[in-house]
């Protein structure tokens, strides 16, 4: 996979660096033969994070056109090498947020700095398709608590922003998110609060007020509010992120069984991994306070029975132990609506598991839904 090289058989004038840390390089990955390595530590990192993926359409992309062909073909070659360089990104932006999702900060650094290389070299080093390369850096530094250099990146997105005239709300409402995560992060949070503001209303204007992108951002002001000691603020907000929840899920599995097909990919991995995340967070400190709300952690119990069906995790879903306990306090106060939707939820998972999509197992799915 590997193999050393010696830096004084390089062309003059040419340095070969290490892939992660820029410094010089000694070892050389033998199945693409563009990427190099300070040492095997680097070169295991990178492989792990996103250099497994990419090999091949590396060398894909260094593939220069055949000496001597047409104009006409070379700009097809041209043009082709683009597609695949924009389909790079893609890839690292994607393996970036995954490991984002996951928490594993260490694993979103090669593939986000992939991302933003090749962000620059097909969009320029000062365009706003670099923005969120750098917010996912900022990320990682903020989850590995490199705090000064999360705040240079941040500082590059905002400057790239401020030089976009009309940047998208898109944009905006990510850059704001990510820099309330760095001011929380450094105790600063009523600056905060007023950005998480900031992303609520850009996400709003792009999303709409109800959408689950918009909650994230109350999600991440509830979070704020605990840490000043308001949990009477922070749980109106949590009860406004779990209604968008409830109301999206509810909606998808509704389309599901009218369709009477199996359920497409609704989210990636790093869209569930986060909702899981922010729902059972919510769940937990539904059943952690003085007052509880039973037909709240009904409902909560109900959108992650609905989440992991949509992301496909049948072993979730199929805990049979913890549905039981959740089935069990709806029963006992009493929300027979909730309790009705989960079989349901669980009935068409096992539907769904057994690829049995028969008329009769469809009916029995919308004879519980007419009945609630």
């Amino acid at each position: 996979m590997s193999a050393t090289i010696n830096p004084l058989a390089n062309p003059k004038g040419v340095k070969k660096l290490c892939e992660l840390c820029q410094k010089p390089a000694k070892l050389q990955c033998t199945k693409c033969l563009v990427t190099f390595y300070c040492g095997p530590d680097h070169q295991d990192t990178d492989w792990t994070s996103i250099h497994e993926k990419v090999c091949p359409l590396l060398v894909s992309i260094h593939t220069p056109a055949p000496f001597g062909t047409l104009q006409s073909d070379q700009d097809h070659h041209h043009k082709e090498t683009v597609k695949k360089q924009e389909y790079l990104i893609e890839i690292a932006h994607i393996e970036a947020q995954r490991w984002v999702s996951k928490k594993r900060f260490q694993d979103v650094l090669p593939a986000a700095l992939l991302f933003l290389r090749w962000a620059m070299r097909v969009y320029g080093t000062c365009a706003v398709e670099l923005v969120p390369a750098y917010l996912l850096l900022a990320q990682a530094n903020i989850g590995l608590g490199s705090l000064s250099q999360a705040h240079d990146y941040l500082s590059k997105a905002e400057w790239t922003v401020m030089k976009t005239p009309g940047c998208s709300h898109t944009v905006l409402h990510q850059l704001h998110r990510t820099l309330g995560r760095l001011h929380a992060a450094m105790g600063k949070y009523t600056s905060a609060l007023t950005h998480f503001a900031n992303d609520v209303y850009y996400a709003s204007e792009m999303f709409g007020l109800d959408s689950t992108v918009t909650s994230g951002g109350y999600f991440l002001m509830a979070d704020v509010f605990l840490k000043q000691n308001k949990p009477d603020i922070a749980l109106s907000l949590y009860t406004e992120v779990a209604s968008s929840w409830h109301t999206h899920l509810c909606k998808l599995m509704d389309d599901i069984s009218q369709s009477g097909t199996q359920p497409e990919e609704c989210f990636d991995e790093a869209q569930c991994v986060e909702a899981d995340q922010m729902l059972r967070c919510i769940l937990e400190f539904e059943e952690q306070c003085v007052k509880p709300r039973p037909d709240q952690a009904a409902m909560l119990a109900h959108s992650l029975a609905m989440l992991w069906l949509l992301c496909n995790n049948y072993t979730k879903v199929n805990n049979k132990d913890r549905l039981i306990k959740k089935l069990h306090i709806i029963h006992l106060q009493h929300a027979p609506e909730f309790h009705t939707h989960l079989l349901t939820t669980a009935l068409h998972n096992q539907i769904i598991v057994n690829n049995q999509t028969s008329p009769k197992c469809l009916i029995k799915i919308k004879v519980l839904r007419w009945n609630v």
